[in-house]
């Protein structure tokens, strides 16, 4: 289930097109919307690494669930822009990791987005934080 990969400073970067349901009134992304985009990036980066979380909830019961972040938004995307979203893990702690997310416009590489994120690694069922066995991540260290 686990590929080896490179250490932690190395981004993961998703591709995402702006669509209509993606904007507002004003023609530019919904503010919201930017995170749905980063958590695709956050679940194709485990994807990158070989590790699905369908599978770690149907085989342990356990998942990743996000308790904190903190975005701030430097410029709008608007309709049918292409977008890259970068993301890479800064820290692993004992049940959780730490996550730098940006969001360019891959056009002229413009900076619209950027994010601090925290998953704990939490049994699904009780919603209490697991310790990440160390096989997880060992690869990408």
């Amino acid at each position: 289930m686990i590929r080896s990969g490179a250490g932690m400073d190395e981004w993961h970067e998703y591709q995402v097109r702006v669509y209509y349901e993606d904007t507002d009134a004003q023609g530019v992304v919904y503010f919201a919307n930017y995170l749905k985009f980063m958590e695709r990036g956050r679940t194709e980066w485990l994807r990158a690494m070989g590790i699905e979380q369908d599978w770690l909830l149907r085989e342990y019961g356990l998942c990743f669930t996000l308790t904190e972040t903190a975005a701030r938004f430097h410029r709008p995307a608007r309709f049918n822009d292409l977008l890259v979203v970068k993301t890479r893990m800064t820290r692993i702690g004992r049940a959780s990791i730490a996550l730098e997310q940006s969001v360019y416009r891959s056009t002229d590489d413009e900076l619209l987005c950027r994010a601090d994120c925290v998953a704990a690694y939490i049994d699904a069922d009780r919603f209490r934080p697991r310790r990440i066995p160390a096989r997880l991540f060992a690869a990408r260290v």
